[in-house]
C-alpha cells in the first residue's frame, strides 16, 4: 500500500478531525504493587469491553486545540493513500501552557495519532510517528514524550516497537475517570546537530 504523508497547517483541522480515533477496551494494563520493587503492568481482560473515544470529551479533540492554546509551534501530519486521507498526528514544542513539555526546548510532545479504523495495521502509524520524530529532531529536540493511558493496550504496544521506554506511571492522574492509570513514553533522539558536532574534526 502506498502511503504518503503531508505536513499540514492547523486550518485543516477540521479535516483532521474526521479520522476517528475512538477504540474498543477489551484488555488493560493492569497495575499490580511489587513491594520494595516498585509496580508492573499486567496484562487482561475486561469483564465487559467498551467503547473509549477521546474526542467525546467537550474539552477534547482537535477542534478545541485552537481555543485552548497557541499552535504556531505545532505541527500536523496527514497519511494519504490514494488521496484519500486516512491518518494523521500531531506534535507540539515550545509552547508554554503545555505543562507536558516541562518548559524544555529540547522536549516535544507527540500529542495525537490517529489511524483510520480500516487502515488500521497496515503500518501506517509507524510512518506518522517517524515523521513526527524527524520534525522533532529538526527543532533540536533530544526527547520526544508520548501520554497513553493503560487501556489503550494497543498504543502501548505500538510506542514500545517504535522504541520507547515507560518512563512514568501516574495512577491517580484522572480524577474523572479513576479507572484509567497514565503512562507517559519516553524516546531518546539523534539529534542531527549533535551528531554533525561529533563529525567535526578535533584540534
Amino acid at each position: 500500500m502506498s502511503i504518503e504523508v503531508k505536513i499540514e497547517g492547523s486550518s485543516k483541522l477540521a479535516e483532521y478531525a474526521k479520522i476517528p480515533i475512538a477504540f474498543t477496551v477489551e484488555r488493560v494494563l493492569a497495575v499490580r504493587d511489587a513491594g520494595f520493587e516498585g509496580i508492573c503492568l499486567e496484562e487482561e481482560k475486561v469483564d465487559s469491553p467498551y467503547i473509549k473515544d477521546y474526542d467525546a470529551c467537550p474539552t477534547e479533540g482537535p477542534l478545541t486545540w485552537a481555543k485552548r492554546w497557541n499552535l504556531c509551534n505545532w505541527a500536523f501530519f496527514a497519511a494519504y493513500s490514494k488521496y484519500q486521507r486516512v491518518g494523521g498526528a500531531a506534535i507540539a514544542w515550545d509552547t508554554p501552557d503545555i505543562h507536558m513539555l516541562e518548559g524544555r526546548k529540547d522536549l516535544a510532545v507527540l500529542w495525537d495519532i490517529r489511524i483510520h479504523p480500516e487502515y488500521q495495521g497496515k503500518g501506517l502509524g509507524g510512518h506518522l510517528f517517524k515523521a513526527a520524530e524527524e520534525w522533532a529532531i529538526s527543532k533540536g529536540c533530544t526527547l520526544l514524550k508520548v501520554e497513553t493511558q493503560n487501556i489503550n493496550v494497543a498504543a502501548c504496544h505500538f510506542y514500545k516497537k517504535q522504541g520507547c521506554s515507560l518512563g512514568a506511571i501516574n495512577r491517580f492522574a484522572y480524577p474523572d475517570f479513576p479507572e484509567e492509570v497514565c503512562l507517559l513514553w519516553y524516546k531518546k533522539l539523534a539529534n542531527q546537530a549533535m551528531h554533525a558536532d561529533a563529525d567535526k574534526p578535533r584540534r
